[in-house]
């Protein structure tokens, strides 16, 4: 199964597919998303679109994680990373990709054993957890990829709690 992970932002999207192979993780491809200061933000966001849906079509991930709006300090930056964010998730929408959304602190809790863990830390249990002979760079790269990892820590769960019936574990 191949998770392709997204860090939304207008000038920076980060992406990061992995694959799991039972309970081992493999890094397929990471990067990111960059696109040009001063150009207007609708070209932006279509460059965004545009390069995530080359990406569901050359490695058609079974789904998508993707980190969830965080509002704080900075609201306008909250807004563009939504625009961002709402361009990825079209991309996957138009090809029928799965998406599910995760907290800075879920991916750092499911990577690291710690929601509050800090970037470097972030980075280097994400090469640690898919053998990477080094930390993935830039930062954004290796949030993306975190972010796939959370959601195939995740998915075996969400899978058993979606295949349950109605009432299943649950007693008066």
């Amino acid at each position: 199964m191949i998770v392709l992970g997204i860090d939304p932002g207008t000038a920076s999207t980060g992406y990061g597919l992995v694959r799991s192979v039972g309970s081992v993780l493999h890094a397929v491809d990471h990067g990111v998303i960059v696109t040009r200061p001063g150009i207007a933000l609708e070209r932006r966001l279509a460059d965004i679109h545009t390069r995530v849906a080359e990406l569901i079509d050359e490695h058609q991930p079974a789904a998508m994680a993707v980190e969830e709006l965080y509002f704080g300090a900075n609201v306008r930056t909250a807004f563009a990373v939504g625009q961002a964010r709402g361009v990825v998730l079209l991309a996957a929408g138009q090809r029928g990709v799965a998406s599910r959304s995760y907290t800075p602190q879920q991916v750092k809790g499911a990577v690291c054993g710690n929601g509050r863990a800090d970037k470097d830390q972030v980075g280097r249990m994400v090469g640690r957890l898919l053998g990477l002979s080094a930390v993935p760079s830039p930062d954004h790269a290796a949030d993306a990829l975190a972010m796939a990892i959370c959601d195939l820590n995740r998915a075996p769960l969400a899978r058993a709690v979606a295949a349950a019936p109605a009432g299943a574990g649950v007693r008066p």
